[in-house]
């Protein structure tokens, strides 16, 4: 029988410490400001348990609709990363008023729209 792979996302060092003596966990993802710094550190404790630690500055997210982009910035921000929010839809759409305040918003949240063509890979996705 093949062990299921537990990927875990830590939001402070010390999660991510308590993370890689935790039994079934084979992926700490570093989601903390400073991870970055420790991603090297914690790499090289995980090592000798088998767990591998990642950190991702940033996250893209397929979005949908205008509704599912409207209802995605409203929604609390639970990770540290910038989310590039690629618009699967005609950004015109949007009356321009909308859409400037929802790019203000955006910004405001260290996260950029963009265009859904220029969408190479994908983390997750925004649906109404």
């Amino acid at each position: 029988m093949e062990k299921e792979m537990a990927t875990v996302r830590a939001g402070t060092r010390g999660e991510a410490l308590r993370f890689l003596e935790t039994e079934g966990v084979t992926v700490v993802e570093l989601d903390y400001e400073a991870g970055w710094q420790d991603a090297i550190e914690l790499g090289r404790l995980a090592q000798k348990t088998g767990i591998r630690v990642e950190y991702r500055g940033q996250e893209n997210i397929s979005v949908q609709s205008p509704a599912a982009l409207i209802a995605g910035l409203l929604r609390p921000k639970l990770t540290f990363r910038q989310r590039n929010l690629y618009c699967q839809f005609e950004l015109s759409e949007l009356p321009t008023v909308e859409l400037e305040g929802l790019e203000a918003k955006a910004t405001k949240l260290g996260d950029y729209i963009l265009a859904g063509r220029l969408m190479r890979e994908e983390d997750a996705t925004w649906m109404e």
